[in-house]
């Protein structure tokens, strides 16, 4: 039985947890999500707590009691507060904007790239190169983040690129500066 799996989690005013046995429905005041109940997992909800139940009869991998903990979680999180993740771009040139459902960047390719904002994302520019991206979803506000990023990853000599918003990249000493410590 997993540790963290049977820990309650804390129900928020104006947030209303069911299941109808086969997914798990959450509503709260930013939106509704839902998730698919596998067989051996249950959710009871009482005093304001949700607390996620294993059937030790059914034979499932060791993770799944936390997994399902730590989604409801999410959810409950999502619904009341929503996630919020920033993304800033570095280098001379490199821009961004929305147009429509698109993320326009110009990352200095010959070409401007345009990416897809999925449903129940909201994507914001703020002066050209801090993006930031919210949604009810963690799951799919930080695979888009990781999207947007994949475009152009921090380089380790300039830094240049697009970064988390406390993401440290770690410098490399160019051929330039080994070739003059090795000579003298």
């Amino acid at each position: 039985m997993s540790r963290l799996g049977k820990l309650p989690i804390k129900i928020p005013t104006g947030v209303e947890v069911k299941t109808d046995g086969k997914a798990i429905h959450v509503k709260g005041p930013k939106g509704t999500l839902s998730f698919p109940l596998t067989e051996g997992i249950t959710v009871k909800v009482a005093d304001g707590l949700a607390v996620i139940e294993k059937d030790e009869k059914v034979e499932l991998p060791k993770p799944t009691h936390g997994l399902y903990r730590a989604k409801l979680s999410c959810m409950v999180e999502g619904v009341s507060k929503g996630f919020e993740i920033k993304l800033g771009m570095v280098g001379v040139g490199y821009r961004a904007a929305v147009q429509g459902h698109n993320v326009d960047l110009q990352v200095g390719l010959s070409h401007p790239t345009q990416i897809k904002i999925p449903q129940g994302v909201q994507v914001t520019v703020d002066k050209s190169i801090t993006i930031i991206i919210t949604g009810i979803d963690k799951q799919v506000v930080g695979q888009f983040a990781a999207t947007v990023r994949a475009v152009k990853p921090p380089e380790p000599y300039k830094g240049k690129g697009i970064r988390y918003e406390n993401e440290y990249v770690r410098k490399k000493a160019g051929k330039a500066a080994k070739a003059k410590t090795a000579a003298g």
